[in-house]
């Protein structure tokens, strides 16, 4: 199965980025037409954080785009990749500082810890965050994808953890996605969209390290396969507060953060992204 996927997918990392999109914008209408669930989940979300018109129904689309690209992204060929804020990385590594990305399911949050690598990942490299595959078998496949010069993966363990931190430590950069549900223990009940959430403490956690720059990236895909535009912001630019010390208020201020965010580009969320589930024995 293993090499049957990875010859899919080699095939289409050759593909043209027009093209996989295209391509992608059928796949994700495809799956919203054919699954209940799926669609009765996106129209939820949607409705809840009261996303209206094109934006809605453009949603469903780049959904589909989302997965049709990470071919391309993993083992294609580079993608064009603006930026907009690279700045505030500049400053932060050249005081030595630790850096930690927090990005939401928006846009292409892959491309984002790939540009930062092939821009900064020779002064300060970037880990990230990921959550292994249930199937051992891809497990190799997409590890081999998340591993390049200047990016390191860290799988959402303990181990992965302690990773992250000593990444921080040495200045170093850290990537995740705070709207990912955690598993049960790891996370509080906080607001999203005005809907309680498990959301993640590792986060804050994180940001709470001596010496770390939190900084709040995305990035936006572009219409007729140009390529995307990496958009970073501190923290207090966005938020104009500081994060909380306790670990229930500052899940409630990161998820308004990734809120903020999300509002600037509501068509490139994955809306239909099971973000209110309950992980297994979370109470």
């Amino acid at each position: 199965m293993v090499t049957g996927l990875a010859g899919w997918a080699a095939w289409l990392a050759r593909w043209p980025l027009g093209l996989l999109h295209a391509l992608g914008w059928a796949v994700g209408w495809g799956a919203w037409l054919l699954s209940p669930t799926y669609r009765r989940r996106w129209r939820a979300h949607t409705q809840l954080a009261g996303v209206r018109g094109w934006a809605r129904w453009a949603s469903v689309g780049a959904a589909g785009q989302q997965v049709a690209e990470l071919p391309r992204l993993w083992w294609g060929a580079p993608v064009p990749v603006g930026w907009e804020g690279a700045a505030h990385i500049d400053a932060a590594l050249a005081h030595g500082q630790g850096v930690l990305f927090l990005t939401p399911h928006l846009g292409c949050f892959e491309v984002t810890p790939r540009a930062y690598a092939e821009r900064f990942g020779a002064r300060a490299p970037i880990t990230v965050l990921y959550r292994p595959p249930r199937q051992r078998a891809l497990q190799a496949l997409l590890r081999q994808a998340r591993q390049r010069p200047g990016m390191a993966a860290a799988p959402a363990t303990l181990a992965g953890v302690r990773q992250l931190m000593a990444a921080l430590r040495r200045g170093e950069a850290v990537g995740l996605l705070p709207d990912q549900v955690p598993p049960a223990g790891l996370g509080v009940w906080a607001p999203f969209f005005g809907r309680p959430a498990y959301t993640m403490t590792l986060a804050a956690r994180l940001a709470q390290q001596p010496g770390v720059r939190v900084l709040l990236a995305w990035g936006e895909r572009l219409s007729r396969g140009r390529g995307y535009v990496v958009h970073v912001q501190p923290w207090e630019q966005v938020m104009n507060e500081p994060l909380a010390a306790d670990a229930a208020q500052a899940a409630a201020q990161i998820n308004r953060a990734m809120e903020a965010l999300i509002a600037r580009a509501p068509a490139q969320y994955l809306w239909g992204y099971a973000r209110y589930k309950t992980p297994r024995g979370a109470g």
